[in-house]
């Protein structure tokens, strides 16, 4: 009997070695569907040293790029979408022999940008002036105080919806009518007023 037990434990029944684990390439995940101007939080794992992220256009090579930054030692990363609707790709490139090679690609779709704006109508002079402003909110989107007429890129009281999407702006010295205004400012679009509110100063 303790023969037969001894013959169990030979190598017959020995357990086979378990094979090693595969070494994994880098792996991408970001949004399919965004709206223009939005920021568009991108997960990497596993990416070799000196990786960057990109959005470029479908068929562009890979040096070609509408927004890039380096990844670094993140594993998440934020580029702002392209303001203009389209189809665009979110890559993960390196380089080879001192040339960008795409490792990974994503497809990215936006969708025509939207935002809204929620203030009282009338305020003092100088007077605070609580303001809602939500949109794309991009990181260089800005909602802002202006006369109206002015071109996009006029400057007035103003904050940034990315940081917060309410704030207080202290309303002008000068009583008249006054123009409160989302505007856009992302990649290929630059500054486009995406909504607009009369205030008036009084």
């Amino acid at each position: 009997m303790l023969l037969a037990l001894a013959g169990l434990a030979g190598p017959a029944f020995a357990q086979p070695p378990k094979p090693g684990r595969p070494v994994q390439g880098p792996a991408l995940s970001a949004p399919r569907s965004l709206m223009a101007g939005a920021m568009a939080s991108t997960f990497v794992s596993r990416a070799p040293a000196g990786a960057r992220l990109a959005i470029a256009r479908p068929g562009d090579p890979p040096e070609s790029a509408i927004v890039a930054a380096p990844l670094g030692s993140a594993s998440v990363l934020a580029l702002p979408a392209p303001g203009e609707v389209g189809s665009f790709e979110v890559r993960l490139l390196a380089e080879t022999e001192g040339k960008p090679v795409v490792l990974l690609r994503q497809t990215l779709t936006t969708t025509a940008p939207e935002a809204t704006l929620a203030a009282p109508r009338r305020v003092g002079r100088s007077q605070a002036l609580p303001v809602r402003g939500i949109g794309p909110n991009g990181d260089r989107d800005r909602v802002v105080l202006v006369k109206p007429g002015e071109p996009a890129e006029a400057e007035g009281p103003s904050f940034y919806p990315a940081e917060n999407v309410e704030d207080t702006l202290e309303a002008p010295a000068e009583p008249g009518v006054y123009e409160l205004r989302y505007v856009m400012n992302a990649p290929l679009s630059g500054p486009r007023v995406l909504a607009r509110q009369e205030i008036t100063v009084e």
